[in-house]
């Protein structure tokens, strides 16, 4: 099998049976320096044109590593961002299956400024279309920076390489000890959404198109047959997985979560409700593996990852009209020197993201709710539309012991009891929360789906004003 019919095989395998319509197929090299007039560059190394998935038009390129490597040059380029053109002009995603050595150094400056082309059209096309890049080989240097302006990235699990400097090339490194460009490092760092196998990817990508709208001006709406009313009887046993009780809560309980590797301590991803997609955050504090055992615990607090991953998701939601839910259980930040250094930096555009946001957004506490990282985690005073808490909720200032300690420092052990206990009752609980108006409704958590919805469904036709700015400095 040839490289030049995996490429073109890549985008059969993602699109609809026989729904493909290339775009430039005769296009080829304009430069001749150092014996390119001498080699056959079919394409230009990049299969370029559009297609559909189920039924959604969508524009592919696949990059063709049998031709000059699949390097990137002028006319390469040209044909990636003329594509984005069109995708511009009919409101479509644009998807990137990448197998390339990155600059074609023949053509010097020229391929420079191709490159700088290709971010350009990234950079003026997104929050407009959603923008969806694979890794199916090598992708290294300057094309690295352009799987970070997309919006998802999936990486093959086995042969692709990511990377802005190769593993080898950094100070101390060793290739066979640290691969720095494997999906495992990549996606751990928080730049890929989706590891997986080939026709994995292929699989997942479809079902991300199916959840989110063509452009910024549509709608991410499907039918729906689950019923709307469903009571999930086990929620609150699986609350510190959000993984697992955001897909009891979704329509045909799916959920679709991104950046599953990178700070597991938060979860982001899509759900539909009624129909309609939503974005989630959520904390979490247990990981279960896929037996349902426990893989690993987390404290309930913020780290500056956590935050940065969660800022950058409802960044994504709010551009393309996706209301937001949250999943609140926090107490308060990671102590360490090292989260110190970027912690309030981090916790500023998670701030910022959920004040900035003007889609319907909704908070349930199913936990702990304590401090600023409440405050950050889409309070009502960050504009959260609705909030919700279950009946064992708490939300405070600080947990009752520790106030308590505070308030009555060098007190006897029973006076700073008797306090803590008057505390919980009067500070920490969501009950409490509700009667000053921070909570706008106590439920059961089994009742979480149903009021969610209802909320969702009441804030369809939400439009939020914000001061003219060009934009924010956060």
């Amino acid at each position: 099998m040839s490289t030049t019919s995996k490429a073109r095989q890549r985008i059969d395998a993602l699109l609809d049976e026989n729904s493909f319509v290339e775009i430039g197929s005769l296009v080829t090299a304009r430069a001749t320096d150092f014996d390119l007039k001498q080699a056959e560059t079919p394409s230009d190394g990049v299969v370029t044109g559009y297609g559909v998935i189920d039924g959604n038009l969508v524009y592919v390129y696949s990059q063709d590593s049998s031709v000059l490597a699949g390097t990137v040059g002028e006319m390469h380029a040209k044909k990636i961002t003329a594509l984005y053109d069109m995708a511009l002009k009919m409101g479509a995603p644009i998807i990137a299956l990448i197998d390339s050595a990155g600059l074609r150094l023949q053509e010097a400056t020229d391929a420079l400024n191709a490159f700088g082309e290709i971010y350009q059209k990234q950079v003026m096309a997104s929050g407009v279309i959603p923008q969806i890049s694979a890794v199916f080989g090598n992708c290294g240097g300057g094309l690295a920076i352009s799987q970070a302006l997309s919006d998802f990235t999936f990486m093959e699990e086995k042969n692709a390489k990511l990377f802005v400097n190769a593993p080898n090339t950094l100070d101390g490194n060793e290739i066979s000890k640290n691969d720095t460009s494997s999906a495992a490092f990549q996606s751990e760092s928080g730049l890929v959404d989706v590891v997986a196998d080939e026709a994995t990817i292929f699989a997942q990508i479809r079902e991300l198109v199916s959840f989110l709208p063509g452009n910024c001006d549509e709608e991410a709406v499907a039918d729906c047959t689950d019923d709307l009313n469903r009571v999930c009887a086990d929620l609150a046993q699986c609350a510190a997985d959000p993984a697992i009780s955001l897909s009891r809560i979704a329509d045909d309980q799916n959920f679709f979560e991104v950046k599953a590797n990178h700070s597991k301590r938060m979860v982001t991803g899509f759900i539909r409700l009624d129909g309609m997609t939503v974005g989630c955050v959520a904390n979490r504090t247990v990981l279960f593996d896929e037996d349902g055992k426990e893989a690993k615990k987390f404290d309930a607090v913020l780290c500056p990852c956590a935050a940065q991953k969660a800022a950058d998701f409802i960044n994504f939601c709010d551009a393309f009209e996706i209301p937001v839910l949250s999943l609140t259980n926090v107490k308060g930040f990671a102590a360490s020197v090292d989260a110190e250094k970027k912690m309030a930096k981090a916790v500023a555009k998670l701030v910022a993201a959920f004040a900035n946001a003007t889609v319907p957004k909704v908070n349930v506490i199913v936990g702990q709710a304590y401090g600023s990282a409440y405050v950050a985690m889409n309070s009502k005073a960050l504009g959260a539309d609705m909030t919700f808490a279950w009946n064992n909720a708490e939300v405070g200032a600080l947990d009752a012991k520790h106030a308590a300690q505070i308030m009555y420092d060098g007190e006897s052990a029973d006076k700073q009891a008797e306090a803590a206990a008057e505390y919980a009752k009067l500070q920490t609980s969501a009950l409490g929360a509700a009667k000053r108006g921070y909570v706008d409704t106590m439920i059961d958590a089994a009742d979480t789906r149903k009021y969610v919805i209802g909320a969702f469904e009441m804030l369809y036709t939400k439009s939020e004003d914000r001061p003219a700015k060009k934009h924010s400095t956060i």
